[in-house]
């Protein structure tokens, strides 16, 4: 992209400011991974920097490091490129989640594979990606795929098209004016 996707406007708002305004009435500890060297405004969200010699190594140092500072507590992840997603989306996944399981994840519109970044990580999960991390295993997706996953449909079929270029970028854009 060029740049810090969390930094991205979408009408008159940053990525992270729109995920904020999506998480925060759900009542939950609201949390920002981040790595130590970006320099992201954080709109009252306590940081989780990732833990040292985890750093650099993509979603899974994020997890890891969240489940270090609170091991007993389930994480919904959710990345910062998502400008569809809706609260609905996410009560849904709330609604629908599976303690038993390492995690309740959307199954993608695009191919039915689980959607790792948009997804409720249970305490359980923190042991399964340190090994995978030890593994060089670090594709959340490949993890959810070979792990015992509560897999469910999304109520919106684009909420979690997410934006890599900046063609897509303003593809979005000019979506979200309509």
């Amino acid at each position: 992209m060029g740049r810090e996707k969390a930094t991205l406007e979408y009408q008159g708002k940053t990525q992270l400011e729109r995920m904020a305004g999506l998480v925060t009435p759900l009542g939950h500890p609201v949390y920002l991974s981040a790595r130590k060297d970006q320099c992201l405004p954080g709109f009252g969200i306590q940081p989780i920097f990732d833990t040292e010699g985890l750093e650099g190594k993509g979603p899974i140092a994020g997890m890891l490091s969240a489940f270090g500072r609170t091991p007993d507590m389930a994480f919904l992840v959710i990345a910062c490129d998502l400008p569809f997603l809706e609260r609905k989306t996410l009560e849904f996944l709330i609604e629908n989640r599976s303690p038993r399981h390492i995690a309740t994840a959307y199954r993608s519109a695009h191919g039915g594979l689980p959607e790792p970044l948009c997804a409720i990580w249970e305490p359980c999960s923190s042991r399964i990606l340190k090994e995978k991390m030890a593994e060089d295993i670090r594709c959340p997706r490949k993890i959810l795929i070979q792990e015992n996953t509560h897999l469910i449909d999304l109520p919106n079929p684009t909420a979690l098209d997410n934006i890599n270029t900046p063609e897509e970028y303003e593809a979005a854009l000019a979506s979200l004016k309509t």
